[in-house]
């Protein structure tokens, strides 16, 4: 258990109910703070491929193919 100083520069022990509300407000600072930055990050803008494959990204799907012959990408 951690020390907390007191009133009159005294040391307590901190209780397990203590400890676990910081934890509970630090991980919900954490999670708040995650959700502003995914909030304000902007959607990535793919630059138009020439002559690619229509669709969701092929190297994802393992599509590495176009009418039998592979692509170099």
């Amino acid at each position: 258990m951690g020390r907390r100083p007191g009133t009159g520069g005294e040391y307590r022990m901190t209780t397990e109910a203590e400890k676990e509300a910081r934890i509970r407000a630090a991980a919900a600072r954490a999670l708040a703070e995650a959700a502003a930055r995914r909030a304000a990050a902007a959607p990535l803008q793919m630059p138009r491929e020439l002559g690619g494959r229509e669709g969701p990204e092929p190297t994802r799907f393992g599509d590495w193919e176009r009418k039998g012959i592979a692509i170099d990408f």
